[in-house]
This record gives structure tokens, sequence and C-alpha cells, in this order.
């Protein structure tokens, strides 16, 4: 009797465990975290971002991937908040974020602590540098300032830019950024008149803008990002100021278009290629990968509707889906293992072409862009232009 129904049940079990020796066991799917700015004062920065998360690609390497996806409303302690409940409760292999410099900063404790690869969003090269053992986890997407600042310089050289003033963000970015522009400005000769500052939330910058109007510069800066860049612009205008006008590649989206009209006509920054895709010339090498982006993006949110901080998360997927053959080589998702080989392997990604540039990192230089990331332009008829 029990010879009968060990037979019957292996008659039954039978084609279960083929299946099963065919299939192997199931491959551990890889957790990607995502945080954002996609409320708050970065709001512009951080909901092209967060529309970009649903076009992300939903295998990597072979392997599922989940993506959680979480808002830190702009603010520093809920970025931390937010990494360490990634970290802790969703255990995830990596973090993609967050939107803007000071919640970048504040990440990286968190992510050395617990040995987990961050690829930035944001645009200060104090992210990355100087190279220590803390932010030997963390990457970037985003162009250097640096890099950024050093195409501002030049193209004040190139048009007998004199004298310059500053009104920036008292934030992290504002101030990197006025500390690359300064050290580029002495370089060449250029006198810094004044430099103003101002909070992302405030509502007028009427003395700042009047020390600027009276100090006569041949030019200003702007050291800003997102809609708040748009406030000392305006008011600059209002004030009579008529002379050239520099933003950073904070501002390079349609909603700086939208709030700032025609104040904004004339404004010359330096931007990633996505930004401009259609003009970029044949030759470019980022040109197929912007618009493969712009094609995407405008395909679920509508014409016109690309903007370069979206393109910055859609190129962390590329950076990461560059690096995770060689990383699956040293374990499973969800080990130590498999997040060390995973920065290890971030670190040998070399000529990476993504919509922004070409990527070349190192051990040292966790950001690995070249003047190939970044284009010169203006706002013409309410349209950016590339120069």
């Amino acid at each position: 009797m029990n010879f009968l129904r060990m037979s019957r049940n292996l008659m039954v079990l039978g084609p279960l465990l083929g299946l099963a020796l065919v299939c192997g066991p199931a491959l551990a799917q890889i957790k990607v975290g995502i945080i954002v700015s996609a409320t708050g004062p970065a709001a512009s920065l951080g909901i092209p971002q967060q529309n970009t998360v649903a076009l992300l690609p939903k295998e990597m390497g072979g392997r599922k991937v989940e993506y959680i996806l979480l808002d830190d409303a702009s603010d520093t302690t809920t970025a931390v908040k937010d990494e360490r409940k990634l970290i802790s409760e969703d255990h995830v292999d990596v973090i993609i974020g967050s939107s803007v410099t000071p919640n970048a900063l504040a990440m990286i404790d968190a992510a050395a602590e617990s040995e987990t690869p961050v690829i930035s969003l944001a645009a200060s090269v104090a992210i990355i540098t100087p190279m220590d053992a803390k932010k030997a986890w963390v990457f970037k997407t985003p162009q250097n300032d640096s890099l950024m600042a050093s195409a501002v310089v030049e193209h004040m050289v190139a048009h007998h830019v004199h004298s310059v003033s500053f009104i920036a963000l008292t934030d992290s970015y504002g101030q990197s950024w006025i500390t690359e522009v300064t050290k580029l400005c002495k370089q060449n000769d250029i006198q810094i008149l004044t430099s103003e500052s101002y909070q992302p939330t405030d509502t007028s910058t009427t003395g700042q803008v009047l020390r600027v109007v009276a100090s006569k510069p041949d030019a200003v800066l702007i050291a800003s990002r997102g809609t708040p860049a748009v406030l000392p612009q305006k008011q600059l205008r209002e004030r009579g100021y008529a002379g050239p006008i520099y933003q950073t590649h904070g501002v390079a989206n349609n909603d700086y278009l939208r709030v700032g009209g025609h104040d904004v006509e004339g404004t010359i920054l330096p931007a990633g290629p996505v930004l401009v895709a259609s003009q970029l010339p044949d030759t470019h090498p980022s040109k197929k990968a912007a618009l493969d982006y712009q094609k995407v993006y405008e395909a679920a949110y509508g014409p016109g509707s690309t903007t370069t901080f979206g393109a910055h998360l859609w190129d962390a997927s590329l950076l990461l889906e560059n690096a995770l053959p060689q990383a699956l080589k040293a374990g499973d998702p969800g080990t130590v293992a498999f997040r060390r080989a995973l920065r290890d392997a971030l670190e040998n990604v070399h000529d990476l072409v993504i919509s922004q540039g070409v990527m070349n990192l190192s051990k040292t230089d966790h950001n690995g862009m070249d003047q190939r990331a970044r284009v010169m332009v203006t706002v013409e008829n309410g349209k950016w232009k590339a120069l």
C-alpha cells in the first residue's frame, strides 16, 4: 500500500520536479532605491526625475529590477531619513539620488557606513572630491560645477567681460559655484565687484539686486537652480539692468522658461547636450543617446517635456546597467559582496556614452565627464538655443 501511494505521488510530482530542475532556483532581483526632490523648492528638478523612473528597464544583467521611489521634499533631513530606510528596511543594493547638492552631501555618511553605492543626481564637485573612504561609495551623473563654471568664464573672456557681480543661493550648490567661478575669474583678470546671496524660499531679492546694479558690472552671474533662480533675474530686469545675465546648468528646464517669461530672454548658461539634442551636430557622441531619451520621455509626457534633470536619472540607469554584469560575478544582489563588487565595477566604467556626454570613471574620478558633456545655450523666443 505504501509503495502504491508513493508511486502515485511520484506520478503527480514528477512533472513539477522536472520543471524545477529545468528552471533552477529563482535568481535574486536587484533592488534600487531612488530619492528625488519631487516637492519643495527643487521640484522642477525632481519631478522629471520621478517621471523618468517609470521608463527605466525592468531587467538588467538578466535580473529583475525593483525600484523603490521616495520623495525627500527638497529637505536634507528627509533625504537622510529616506536613505536610511532604503538601506535598513528595504535592503537596497544601490541608491540613486538625491536631486540637490545639500541633500547629496548629507547622504554620504550613511552610504559609507552601510557600504551601499550611491549615484547622485546633484552637481557639486564636493560630492565626490576630495576622494576619501566615505566618498569612495558615491558617484554622480550630472556634470561637475567646476566643468560648467569653466565654460561660463570662457564665454565671458571671449565676449570681453571684464567685471562681474554674483547673486547666489546660500546653500552648498550656490556657494560651490561661486568658489569655482571666483578662481577662474581671478585667473582670467575678470574683476568681481560684489557677491550677494539669498535663500531658495525668499520672496524678494531687492536689496541684493540694488547692490548689484549699483556696482555696474559688465555681466551678472546667478548661481541658483530651478524656479527660485528666476526671482533675482526678474528683479534685475525690473531695476533696469540690461547687461548679459549668466545662469548655471541648474536652470536647464522648461519650468525656468515658463516662470521667467520675457525676463529670461537672452540668458546664457552651460547645459547638458540633451537640452538641445536636435541641434547637435551628427558628430556629437551623445546625440543619438540624447534623442533616444527624448523620444521615450516625450512619448510618455508630451512634446517639449524633456529636461536635463530627468536625463541625469536615465543616465544613472545606463551607468548601473553597464556595471552590473561585472558585479554579478562576485555575488548575488542583497549581499555585501555584491555591493562592494558593484562599487568596484562602477569605478571601471569606460567610454560609456550617455545622454549628457561620455563617462570614464576611475578610483579618483567618480564622474568622469569632459567638455563633451556641456553645450553653451541661450534663451531665444522662449526656447533653448545652442550657441
